[in-house]
């Protein structure tokens, strides 16, 4: 039987579900690289997203099933825009 490395990986798939400003559910979690109770930066399906707020806590996290969700007063949801990389084109008529 071959290994299939997609059943192993995060899916693809990446939701929020803001519920009063209070609570958030995101799914497509593939790592949370650091938090505190104003700021929470981690990575998504789409992308890294910091998550602003006071009193953030994180009540449950799944990396395994890329799951996360947090309590608190949710102020800012911010997706970093990806580095765009020029073509050869590009780099060459600059």
């Amino acid at each position: 039987m071959a290994y299939d490395e997609r059943s192993t990986q995060v899916p693809a798939q990446h939701n929020l579900i803001l519920e009063g400003r209070e609570r958030l559910s995101v799914s497509g979690v593939s790592d949370v690289s650091g938090y505190d109770e104003t700021t929470i930066f981690l990575s998504t399906a789409r992308g890294d997203l910091t998550i602003k707020g006071e009193e953030l806590h994180i009540e449950r996290l799944s990396l395994d099933t890329g799951e996360l969700n947090v309590r608190g007063r949710i102020s800012e949801l911010i997706y970093e825009e990806p580095a765009v990389t020029a073509g050869f084109w590009a780099r060459l008529f600059r």
